[in-house]
């Protein structure tokens, strides 16, 4: 039962699903009897009480305040069907819905049933999901990408015939196909019949992937979950939690929504995870770490697993697979940023030379101007094409009269950050389709938002937080204007160093294609300049299609 204290609402557009509520400080708003119909098959789609065919599942919304006249817009036939709407004029009538639906028996069998019913994917959304996945998928596992599908197979059928419980870690650079192997397991397990849930700790990255994989399907939408979604679950409530981006772990599930009775209970958000399914499935990038409180990497997952008693299979993804296939650029920008590993490191003083890959493109310009241009010339060209820039401007929200503010401003040039909320402003799509939406170009992407996605090329604007002085890289944490590196007692200068760093790995790391360069610090764009050969070039064409994600 959705209640609305509404008195006046008129539909948005024209459209069944929306409604412009007055005095409403966020436009739109959903009709309430699609939000009614949402609940109801959220609902079914994952309480094995509702599996039942003789279990009957109502719903309905009231405007208690409401006029019939005040909300007349409101009764859409393609909405109303979601869900029986009554407003204040038509009490009599919700009174009798109410009896008609409730029996003059005791509630407390139902009840009872109500609170032990099994929270897990119910077979039909199953078999919808494998469908609507199966007709999108166009992914071919390679190597160490097809290794690790067919080990958290193996692991999930030995689960269930000799009753065992593993987790799988599958760790790997940008683009070495974490997210595919994701959504390949994704769409087997389903088919399979097997209780399976996606989760990661990107809203941007989730709601995407909500529009993607079940773009004809609210039900599949239901499969992709947040991290913090399990404070309560169920210990091996599910066959297979597939954990993608779990560098965005953080120590625990607890925000201030948390109520206080959960707050003070609360785990470590990981022990929360390893406990939700039989086979959790961690897929990261120990580079892509850029946030305080953040704590998903190799060493904390395979530490939290042993302490549980629990066998661990470990996969390192070495074939490249974003980066229009070019390893040679990942490894370069690991080195360029003294995040390598390598024995062959370039000395004290010295800079990783750009030595150049057929297979991908890096430039550096001289101003924002000529990287915009580049950038909306390779766009227009029918390449998805986007700016980035690291966190060294303010964010600010958007004017009264609904328009971005310029805040990335370098001399005369002037953009608006992407939008931050998952409400569209003007011509500007909201976050979570920054990266896909073709008003995108208009903004520049924030690491929060561009994290997680790829386009076919990418311009990165370094900022002053991390400069180039003589032969090292110097972090200015006081030119960041991040909220989240604002503590140094949170967040030590040391700490800030590696974040950083790691900041500008996943910015330098998004294009699939090629990458253009500007630094706002004339040291830095100097020594940058010194490394990268002056003629780009354009890269071989690829194989496969391109695209974003």
């Amino acid at each position: 039962m959705e209640l609305k204290q509404w008195s006046r609402a008129r539909s948005w557009d024209g459209e069944a699903a929306l409604v412009d509520v007055h005095g409403a400080p966020y436009r739109p708003s959903l009709h309430p009897s699609v939000q009614v119909g949402g609940y109801r098959d959220y609902l079914r789609d994952f309480m094995g009480l509702l599996g039942d065919p003789s279990t009957h599942l109502d719903g309905v919304a009231y405007l208690h305040n409401a006029t019939d006249d005040g909300v007349s817009d409101l009764w859409h036939p393609e909405a109303i069907q979601e869900a029986p709407m009554f407003t204040a004029e038509r009490r009599g009538g919700f009174l009798e819905h109410l009896h008609s639906r409730f029996s003059d028996q005791p509630g407390a069998e139902a009840a009872d049933m109500w609170l032990r019913s099994k929270i897990a994917p119910s077979k039909k959304l199953l078999t919808v999901a494998a469908e609507e996945i199966r007709e999108r998928e166009q992914f071919v596992l390679l190597d160490e990408q097809r290794l690790s599908y067919e080990l958290v197979l193996r692991e999930v059928e030995r689960a269930r015939t000799e009753n065992t419980k593993t987790a799988v870690v599958i760790s790997g650079g940008p683009g070495s196909g974490k997210s595919v192997i994701a959504l390949s397991l994704l769409g087997e397990l389903a088919r399979q019949g097997r209780s399976v849930l996606h989760a990661t700790g990107s809203k941007s990255f989730t709601q995407t992937l909500r529009k993607v994989a079940g773009f004809r399907s609210r039900s599949t939408q239901a499969l992709f979950k947040y991290f913090n979604s399990f404070m309560e679950a169920e210990k091996n409530g599910l066959d297979v939690l597939i954990l993608d981006e779990a560098h965005r772990i953080r120590e625990t599930s607890v925000n201030r929504y948390t109520p206080k009775q959960v707050r003070d209970r609360a785990r470590l958000q990981v022990d929360e995870l390893i406990d939700a399914a039989r086979v959790p499935v961690f897929l990261l990038d120990e580079h892509q770490v850029v946030r305080p409180g953040e704590a998903g990497d190799v060493e904390l997952i395979t530490g939290r697993v042993q302490a549980h008693g629990i066998q661990i299979r470990h996969v390192n993804l070495n074939d490249q697979f974003r980066a229009g296939g070019s390893q040679a650029y990942v490894d370069w920008v690991l080195r360029l940023l003294g995040l390598s590993e390598r024995s062959d490191e370039p000395g004290p003083g010295e800079v990783a030379r750009w030595s150049g890959d057929d297979r991908y493109a890096l430039e550096i310009v001289s101003s924002p101007q000529d990287l915009e241009s580049r950038i909306r010339t390779l766009n227009a060209g029918g390449d998805t094409a986007r700016m980035t820039a690291g966190f060294c401007w303010p964010w600010s929200d958007p004017t009264k009269d609904g328009r971005l503010v310029a805040d990335v401003r370098i001399g005369d040039w002037a953009r608006p950050w992407n939008v931050k909320s998952d409400r569209r402003v003007g011509e500007a799509p909201p976050s979570h389709l920054w990266a896909t939406e073709p008003g995108g170009i208009d903004q520049v992407g924030c690491i929060y938002t561009a994290q997680g996605f790829e386009y076919d090329w990418n311009g990165v604007i370094l900022g002053e937080d991390l400069v180039w002085r003589q032969d090292r890289w110097v972090a200015q944490r006081d030119f960041s204007k991040d909220p989240a590196f604002r503590s140094r007692t949170a967040v030590t200068d040391e700490d800030f160093d590696r974040l950083v760093r790691n900041v500008y790995k996943v910015l330098l790391t998004r294009g699939m294609k090629g990458t253009i360069l500007f630094s706002t610090d004339a040291e830095t764009q100097a020594m940058l300049e010194s490394v990268i050969p002056a003629e780009p070039a354009a890269p071989r064409p690829q194989a496969s299609g391109s695209g974003s994600r």
